[in-house]
């Protein structure tokens, strides 16, 4: 299929997740996505293992972002590397990057420098905190955000119960969600160059945006100015809503308005909690938790959950269990809609990725390249791009401007 972003280019300076993952989206959507990497030792994150994929040192953590990239290793501490982006630069659209503010500025590979090559260059800055403020010169990872941003304070069981500190999300959701940020203002940034011929300098804060994604509970608190509590697996503006023990395990039910409630009421063979004042409306159940909740449970754990499952599905009531990975990549859903994905590898053979979700005219958006090795593409790129020779090239490599093959 012809993919919306054909005929884009985007060099990736970015390492870790947050930039990667913007990256391996744009690929995703069309985009040729060329990643530029330190000789010898490349993405950080290739070293962030086990586990590593078979017959190779790719770790799993490197290959969940890197799809669809071609892999350049290029020295930036040397005057003659840094020559050598500035002229991948000036074939490309975009510039992708994540060091921290003014980094590379002494590379002269900064915006400023780098608009002085490309004019209309579209240039997108991630960091911890930002271009400016008083923390821009901090260095910013996903579980601090996420602990600073007010996550964690959101997160865990309620303050005096078994386990109660504040907890992080299970994955670096800060980091993905800033991921999906960049490349949305990337496409914003785009189609504006469509209208005007002008680039940009995008910034993007993991802080400000894990402040961006608090959503209904920063406007409780914008709202109350009562900072939210932790509730556990509980909702803090719907019940029911929430997970819950079975016979065998757990039940997630997750009552959305009235309607769902009384059939929920229904199955349980508790018809009467509906017509109870306290209980009929959202608004009233939220006051009236701690009493509902119990009665709630109690018939819970009088079956078990796929019992629970079939009976309340019968009769539109959300619901769902709580699925280890290896049910997830089970699930008959999950195997339907392609989201194990599975790809050539030079190294391994083939390797097992997750499918991009969007699917575009019935079809999943997903990069033709697997996650490259270090350096793979190096020769490839600079004498696709840059027409330098074989001689030139062994000559680069042999005095560590350029690695990989």
């Amino acid at each position: 299929m012809n993919k919306p972003l054909e005929g884009v280019r985007v060099l990736d300076l970015s390492r870790v997740l947050a930039g990667p993952w913007c990256g391996q989206q744009l690929a995703d959507l069309g985009a040729e996505v060329i990643k530029i990497e330190r000789p010898g030792s490349g993405d950080d994150t290739r070293a962030w293992g086990p586990p590593w994929l078979a017959g190779t040192q790719e770790s799993a953590y490197f290959l969940s972002a890197n799809r669809g990239k071609r892999s350049v290793a290029v020295n930036l501490a040397d005057p003659e590397g840094q020559a050598l982006i500035r002229e991948l630069v000036s074939h490309c659209d975009v510039v992708l990057e994540n060091f921290k503010v003014g980094g590379l500025k002494a590379y002269g590979l900064d915006y400023e420098s780098l608009k002085a090559v490309k004019p209309d260059l579209i240039y997108c800055s991630i960091t911890g905190f930002g271009q400016d403020g008083p923390y821009a010169h901090r260095a910013g990872y996903d579980f601090m955000i996420q602990g600073m941003g007010g996550l964690m304070s959101l997160t865990g069981q309620p303050e005096g119960t078994p386990g109660s500190e504040p907890m992080k999300v299970g994955v670096a959701l800060t980091d993905i969600f800033t991921g999906m940020y960049a490349s949305n203002a990337i496409l914003a940034a785009l189609f504006q160059r469509e209208r005007t011929g002008k680039g940009g300098h995008l910034d993007l804060a993991l802080l400000d945006v894990q402040v961006g994604v608090l959503a209904n509970q920063a406007l409780n608190y914008l709202t109350s100015e009562v900072p939210p509590r932790r509730l556990g697996n509980t909702h803090p503006n719907i019940v029911p809503y929430q997970a819950f023990p079975t016979q065998d395990g757990y039940l997630i039910i997750t009552v959305g308005n009235d309607s769902q409630f009384r059939r929920l009421c229904q199955v349980l063979d508790r018809p009467q909690l509906a017509e109870d004042e306290r209980f009929a409306t959202n608004a009233a159940r939220v006051e009236y938790r701690e009493l509902l909740v119990p009665e709630i449970a109690s018939r819970l754990l009088e079956r078990s959950t796929d019992e629970w499952l079939a009976s309340l599905e019968a009769v539109g009531v959300p619901c769902g269990p709580i699925n280890t990975l290896d049910r997830v990549f089970d699930d008959p859903q999950v195997r339907h809609r392609g989201m194990r994905l599975n790809m050539a590898h030079c190294g391994s053979g083939d390797v097992d990725l997750v499918s991009n979700p969007i699917r575009f005219d019935g079809q999943a958006l997903n990069a033709d390249l697997p996650p490259p090795t270090l350096g793979q593409h190096s020769d490839e790129v600079l004498q696709e791009l840059l027409n330098i020779d074989d001689k030139s090239l062994a000559d680069l490599r042999q005095r560590g401007v350029i690695g990989g093959q």
